[in-house]
């Protein structure tokens, strides 16, 4: 086995189960290991991360800032689909797992790397949305998955393993959050462990991006977010950056409660799973764009890129970012967004986004033709033979059954 990998690039926390990977990968395959970890918007200090590398022997560390290119060349386009997995999962995990695979890739290249690894169980989704992107990315490439491989399967087994080998592991076993999670600029998410029963409600100390609904000011807040070919550009009139629109988003819907859910989903290894998620600026985001596209977008188009979603939603959930079907459905639903350019204000109030005004340049709603006062644009006489024949084929069919 050590002669099969000289050198691996590993997708690198910097937490226990990764610095135990990163252990194990040199004595198991004898290979040199190559740390990566990105910057996505975890909120987290990332030198550590590398302080922990170099304790341990690396001499390779890339530890990058890629919250830019996340934001601008995932999320946004996604958000262009108004994505939602089983009606209710804004997909925050799944859009990041194919930019950390793709940055993976480059490195191996630049490092002249013959493998990559990570980090995530056979159990979930992650194994399956990194490797079917290191497959599309590079075909060639060996990839390592330590969960399917080595016999560390309890928590106790991986802090003996990390103590043995001179690991830093946490100090109070005891006081380690009692669930996992995963964070980025877009989302934090929240599994297993004391979320395991769905029918237990989550404790409030939980939350971190969000404060309780019943907590949140009596006074509602008002925000205006401006778009430009379907995606925002300025949050109040003051333009801003992807990241840094959606961290301002995150922060304004955060502190009225906006953005927490509670579901159960369908993993694509054909399990079950209770998860938990704190989206703010992401709830605001969608129901800011759906607003926009109701005044920008014709019917017929607007009608099949909501039929379109779900299936769009399911390749990012299942890891399929780098497909053709994707790529297709992008180019598609790109090519509506031409006109998707306004200003739409929201009301935060206590758990909820409402959305209170819309305008556009090229608004196809018209105040003359919708108006219940009396018009000279619409003959409303028109609507009987609408009326007909569109009856026509229910008529027929009960005269057939009399």
């Amino acid at each position: 086995m050590s002669g099969d990998v000289k050198k691996v690039v590993l997708a690198y926390s910097g937490g226990l189960d990764t610095s135990v990977i990163l252990r194990w990968l040199g004595d198991t395959y004898g290979c040199e290991v190559v740390t990566f970890t990105a910057d996505i918007g975890q909120g987290e200090e990332l030198e550590p991360a590398r302080e922990t590398a170099e304790s341990l022997g690396i001499r390779e560390i890339f530890v990058e800032d890629l919250r830019e290119e996340f934001v601008r060349d995932y999320v946004f386009p996604m958000f262009r689909a108004n994505a939602l997995y089983e009606g209710t999962y804004l997909l925050g995990t799944a859009i990041a797992r194919p930019l950390i695979a793709k940055r993976q890739i480059e490195i191996a290249d630049a490092v002249g790397a013959d493998a990559v690894a990570h980090g995530a169980t056979g159990k979930g989704n992650d194994q399956v949305r990194f490797e079917l992107a290191y497959h599309a990315l590079n075909p060639g490439i060996t990839i390592i998955a330590p969960w399917r491989e080595w016999d560390l399967d309890s928590r106790t087994k991986l802090i003996e393993y990390a103590k043995k080998h001179g690991i830093p592991t946490p100090t109070d076993k005891g006081g380690e959050a009692p669930y996992s999670t995963d964070a980025n600029v877009l989302h934090i998410s929240y599994e297993g462990k004391a979320l395991e029963d769905p029918w237990v409600e989550p404790d409030e100390s939980l939350f971190q991006r969000t404060v309780a609904p019943e907590a949140a000011p009596d006074a509602p807040v008002y925000l205006e977010i401006g778009f430009e070919t379907g995606d925002p550009v300025a949050v109040d009139g003051e333009r801003l950056s992807p990241a840094a629109l959606l961290e301002r988003l995150n922060g304004l819907a955060g502190a009225h409660g906006v953005g927490r859910v509670d579901m159960v989903e369908n993993r694509f290894v054909g399990m079950k799973a209770r998860g938990v998620y704190e989206t703010p600026g992401g709830t605001v985001l969608l129901a800011a764009r759906r607003a926009m596209e109701s005044i920008t977008l014709d019917r017929g188009a607007q009608h099949l890129k909501d039929e379109l979603m779900p299936r769009y939603a399911e390749m990012i959930y299942n890891g399929f970012w780098f497909s053709p079907e994707r790529e297709m459905l992008q180019a598609a639903i790109d090519q509506t967004q031409a006109n998707v350019t306004g200003t739409v204000r929201l009301k935060l109030y206590k758990g909820t986004a409402a959305v209170v005004g819309r305008k556009a340049p090229n608004s196809l709603y018209d105040q003359e033709m919708a108006t219940f006062e009396a018009d000279s644009v619409y003959d409303q006489r028109d609507a009987e033979g609408f009326i007909k024949l569109n009856a026509l084929r229910l008529r027929l069919g009960r005269k057939s059954r009399d």
